[in-house]
C-alpha cells in the first residue's frame, strides 16, 4: 500500500511572481516534484520507467489555490494516491504552511500510463499496479498535526 508522502520545501525568490507570492504555476510544479519523488521512494522512478518501457504521464488536473505562500515560508507538500484502475492513478495533494497551520492548496491528479516508445496507453504492468495502491480507508491525509508549532 502506497502511504502518505511529504516532501518539505523552503520558498525561495524563484517561486515568486510580480505580485509578492508563490505563482500559480509553480504550485503545478511542486505537484510534479512531490509526485516524482512519492514514486521513486516507491521504486519507480525515471530508471525503472525506462527499463519498464512504459510510464505514467499526467492527462488532468484539478487545483484549489486557498493562501497564498509567501517568499521563505517553509511547506509541506503532500500526495497520495486515492485510487487506481487498469489505465489510471488518482492522485490528490495538500500543501501546508506549519507556521500557521494552513492548507494553502489542494489539488488531483489524474495519471495514465503509457508506453514510452509510442505514447499509446497501456495496462498498468503489476509492477505499476502493486506499487501504486491507494491509501488505506484509516488515513488521515489532511492531518498535519505531526508538523504543529508550539
Amino acid at each position: 500500500m502506497s502511504d502518505i508522502f511529504d516532501l518539505p520545501l523552503q520558498v525561495e525568490a524563484a517561486h515568486i511572481d510580480q505580485l509578492g507570492h508563490v505563482n500559480n504555476v509553480v504550485y503545478v510544479q511542486w505537484m510534479q516534484d512531490v509526485a516524482s519523488a512519492h514514486v521513486a521512494a516507491l521504486g519507480l522512478g525515471i530508471e525503472q520507467y525506462l527499463a519498464l518501457k512504459h510510464a505514467m504521464v499526467a492527462v488532468e488536473h484539478t487545483v484549489q489555490y486557498r493562501k497564498a505562500a509567501m517568499l521563505d515560508d517553509a511547506l509541506i507538500l503532500r500526495t497520495w494516491l486515492y485510487d487506481i484502475n487498469a489505465l489510471y492513478s488518482f492522485r490528490q495533494y495538500a500543501f501546508y504552511r506549519p507556521s500557521d497551520q494552513s492548507v494553502l492548496f489542494t489539488g488531483q491528479t489524474k495519471w495514465a500510463c503509457i508506453e514510452i516508445d509510442t505514447g499509446r496507453p497501456k495496462r498498468m504492468s503489476p509492477t505499476f499496479s502493486q506499487a501504486y495502491q491507494p491509501v488505506g480507508d484509516a488515513s488521515q491525509p489532511f492531518d498535519f498535526s505531526m508538523y504543529a508549532v508550539s
